[in-house]
């Protein structure tokens, strides 16, 4: 019984002297209340001015996304301008020519073809399909299906 309390007595005094113990830095120097307070307030000036340059950043950040956003509208508006422009104007003779010239994918995707040529559309052949679908070869060789 003697040995139970002297054991919790000591582990009572040990537990003491340790709850005692002021806050040591990194390199085992001793530091006051004092000194914590201080640094507590040069964090506090530090976080203040963070959020000032923050704030600020921000600001430049807004004005700069306004003014792209107007930039964007002036292109946007300088390209439907120019989009209206280009489709009033008519195309040349030369450049429908251009459109419909025949590449030699499209040449050679002809000859494959086994189906009647029916007729001529936008300068080429027209062929008629097994199941009665009308269609010509365009420039990539592919079939383009008309009504």
């Amino acid at each position: 019984m003697k040995k139970i309390i002297f054991l919790v007595v000591s582990l009572l005094f040990s537990l003491g002297s340790f709850a005692q113990e002021t806050k040591v830095i990194k390199d085992g120097k001793k530091v006051t209340k004092e000194q914590v307070e201080a640094n507590k307030k040069k964090l506090q000036n530090k976080k203040k001015q963070a959020e000032k340059n923050a704030a600020t950043a921000k600001k430049k950040q807004d004005k700069n996304v306004k003014e792209a956003k107007q930039d964007v509208a002036k292109v946007k508006n300088s390209n439907t301008k120019a989009t209206e422009v280009k489709s009033k104007v008519k195309k040349t003779a030369a450049q429908e020519s251009d459109d419909l010239k025949q590449t030699a994918v499209s040449k050679a995707a002809e000859k494959k073809v086994t189906d009647k040529v029916t007729g001529e559309y936008k300068g080429k052949k027209v062929f008629t399909g097994p199941k009665g679908g009308k269609y010509y070869i365009n420039k990539n060789g592919n079939k383009t299906y008309i009504d």
